[in-house]
């Protein structure tokens, strides 16, 4: 953690210089904003946590609660969501506090005595074998902490205004006007940009007239989360178990004897009309007893309990306008599906990661409007390949025993998909921030369009081990990677063209790393390094203190096994991998084509962007 290049820092560095809208930030809700965010869900708090990196733009984030979530529904946190957490500061933290899924058992009836369930397989889980980071459980409530303490942290320091009821919206030409109720009364606030992430019942896609596309499947569960007394052996393991009286997917919780249980409640009749969501306690607690012959659970503590129809729906567009958008839609607003993929509050976050970054750049003139386009392009794909994963999978869990001819199919498909539900399968197609002609043979680890897969290097000015993406922190900035060739001279001629590419995008007065922060990778030992480019030991801050930790070696060390060129693929011939601000990989590019960086900003940017 970098912290003092604005000069000596004696208190907490997590809380960054106020700067800007965060300067005597007003408590009233102004009547004019730039971003007005409907919701503080998982998109709507990580979207205020990023915009609190752009104080230049003024954010503010209306909640109908009169305060902070107390008890969240959603816990299953993918190690795509926990790299999230790396860029804003906290993964450590949560990983501490969450419940680290290691395993996931299977259990089925016993085919000697098919009223009873036994254990068919144990199977480890799927994050540490692709992925530094875990697959955790944890409360959506300290999700929703964690960004708000980042948003509050930021430079705009942004708060949620809780207290304030969406009424509805009129879009117009230049801005849109938002009608909402607080204590005091009705009133309007003028927005150029509106982001609903108000949830499945979402007031703002009402208002701009999208709809859900898709329907409920005619099949309930009820939820519960629960402190029991059991003698079942596999409490703190995450289950699936199929018997004959229903299924139960069991996850075990944070902060240990707290667990949640989905159970089956079977199938709804189609004149039902949602009466199965009257369900008692008493009769989800029953049938979980029942699942789990011959073992039982005493209930000691029903903590939060519901229940749910599965229901799969993608809105017809995340937008109000393909051509000139000016309302958004993020998560549940935009799609719906079941809560035992583990995928909702996760997929919800990368809306708001995706979102976020180009509304700054946009606000600050760092980019076109036509950047915004973007977001129905990029994130409506994912969300249907989620409701058609959720699908498949839901269908499986909620199978009768007489259905299974695999008794093994369960849990191959949930190892054998595991990159999807980690998050790591998202792929983004050709567009003004993802290039078409990327010399994708230079780097073959670093797939065009997917996030950037770490990997560990040494620090050059310390030798210390370091993960190479663990230090692109959600600031709104991109990330260039420059592995160099073999002797370096192809590194140092495509450096020298490259400061001036940067600094053609770079606002006039700014640091040299205000919007690119640079980072070289050397193939050879750190010891050996030396005659390093400008460009990658940037002078930053007021005092022009110079960068030492952006240089780096990929030879295995006496703390590092790894070797990034190996690793990636990367040749002798070295590469540049260009990555977005929200962790994708935009471009792969030869040393030896600094032109092509150039050509490629000048459709992704504005040259000599200024607000």
């Amino acid at each position: 953690m970098q912290f003092h290049h604005h000069g000596y820092v004696s208190g907490d560095p997590r809380i960054q210089p106020a700067a800007g809208t965060g300067i005597d930030r007003p408590t009233a809700l102004p009547d004019e904003v730039d971003v007005l965010i409907v919701g503080s869900g998982p998109a709507g708090m990580l979207l205020a946590a990023q915009m609190s990196q752009f104080p230049q733009v003024t954010t503010r984030l209306i909640e109908k609660r009169d305060g902070r979530l107390v008890l969240g529904q959603a816990d299953g946190i993918q190690p795509r969501s926990v790299e999230t957490f790396q860029a804003f500061g906290f993964a450590d933290r949560i990983t501490a506090e969450a419940y680290n899924i290691g395993w996931m058992n299977f259990w089925a009836p016993d085919p000697a005595a098919p009223d009873r369930i036994v254990r068919t397989t144990r199977t480890e889980d799927y994050a540490l074998k692709i992925s530094e980071f875990p697959h955790l459980i944890v409360n959506q409530a300290r999700v929703l902490d964690y960004f708000a303490e980042a948003a509050a942290h930021g430079p705009a320091r942004i708060v949620p205004d809780y207290g304030v009821e969406f009424l509805g919206l009129t879009v117009g030409d230049d801005d849109v006007e938002v009608r909402v109720r607080t204590v005091e009364g009705e009133r309007t606030i003028r927005a150029r940009y509106v982001v609903g992430c108000d949830g499945a019942r979402s007031g703002v896609r009402q208002a701009i007239g999208r709809t859900h596309v898709g329907a409920a499947a005619q099949h309930a569960w009820g939820v519960m989360d629960v402190l029991v007394e059991t003698d079942f052996p596999d409490w703190r393991i995450k289950c699936a178990i199929t018997a004959a009286a229903g299924n139960i997917l069991h996850i075990p919780r944070e902060g240990g004897y707290l667990s949640r249980m989905y159970i089956d409640l079977g199938e709804v009749a189609a004149d039902d009309d949602h009466r199965v969501r009257q369900t008692p306690i008493e009769e989800i607690i029953r049938l979980a007893n029942e699942i789990l012959h011959p073992y039982s659970i005493d209930v000691k503590q029903v903590a939060w309990h519901s229940v749910y129809e599965v229901g799969h729906r993608v809105t017809d567009q995340f937008v109000d306008d393909l051509e000139n958008p000016r309302v958004f839609l993020t998560g549940d607003a935009c799609h719906t599906h079941s809560a035992k993929a583990g995928q909702g509050m996760n997929v919800s976050m990368q809306d708001g990661f995706n979102l976020g970054w180009k509304l700054g750049h946009v606000l600050t003139g760092l980019a076109p409007a036509e950047l915004l386009r973007t977001y129905d392009d990029e994130r409506r794909p994912v969300a249907q390949q989620l409701i058609d994963f959720d699908r498949e999978w839901s269908s499986l869990m909620a199978r009768k025993p007489g259905e299974i001819t695999d008794p093994d199919e369960l849990s191959t498909y949930y190892l054998a998909t595991a990159e999807f539900p980690s998050g790591f399968m998202t792929q983004y197609g050709p567009s003004r921030i993802v290039a078409a002609d990327a010399a994708q043979e230079l780097a073959s680890g670093f797939p065009i369009g997917k996030r950037f897969h770490s990997v560990e290097v040494v620090r050059v000015c310390d030798g210390n081990a370091v993960h190479l993406g663990h230090h692109a922190k959600a600031d709104g900035r991109w990330r260039i990677y420059a592995f160099a060739d073999a002797d370096g001279s192809a590194l140092r001629s495509w450096a020298a063209a490259a400061r001036g590419i940067v600094e053609q995008f770079t606002p006039d007065g700014a640091d040299l790393d205000a919007v690119f922060d640079a980072k070289v990778v050397y193939p050879g030992r750190w010891e050996d390094v030396a005659d390093v480019p400008t460009l990658f030991r940037p002078r930053s801050g007021p005092l022009g203190l110079t960068d030492h930790e952006k240089v780096f070696a990929a030879a295995p060390s006496a703390w590092t096994s790894a070797d990034i060129f190996a690793e990636r693929g990367i040749g002798a011939d070295g590469a540049v991998v260009l990555v977005r601000p929200d962790q994708y990989v935009a471009h792969v590019l030869p040393l030896s084509q600094p032109e092509a960086l150039e050509r490629f900003l000048a459709g992704a940017m504005v040259v000599g962007a200024s607000r």
